[in-house]
């Protein structure tokens, strides 16, 4: 029998934002917040690991499983870390692995953010 105990889900640094960019202005705090999550979806290795996370079976994914994106396994937890300080992606240790989960909430947020307003 394991000893091992799954910690909780990490808290994502930065929640949903904004509404869509048809409704209204952005403030200059909504602009900061989604500019972090834009600028972290940036970099081509973040958006292959966000990609590999979210099109994982289940919605998580380990990060032994993701982590063939053609840089240093250093490499691709910097990519990770800087992605759940963006607030995309929350990770809980199990034994020696970390699980990593897209961040509904906040893809949600994102997208509607693109999104054009409904018509009134």
């Amino acid at each position: 029998m394991s000893n091992v105990k799954a910690l909780p889900l990490s808290e994502p640094a930065v929640g949903p934002c904004c509404p869509p960019l048809t409704e209204r202005p952005l403030t200059a705090e909504e602009a900061e917040r989604t500019a972090a999550m834009f600028k972290a979806l940036g970099d081509p290795v973040r958006l292959r690991l966000f990609s590999a996370v979210a099109s994982h079976e289940g919605g998580e994914a380990c990060v032994c499983d993701i982590s063939d994106v053609g840089v240093s396994q250093p490499t691709v937890s910097h990519h990770l870390k800087k992605l759940k300080e963006a607030g995309l992606l929350s990770s809980e240790r199990r034994g020696t692995w970390v699980y990593y989960r897209v961040e509904p909430a906040v893809l949600a947020a994102m997208g509607a953010l693109l999104t054009r307003a409904a018509a009134i």
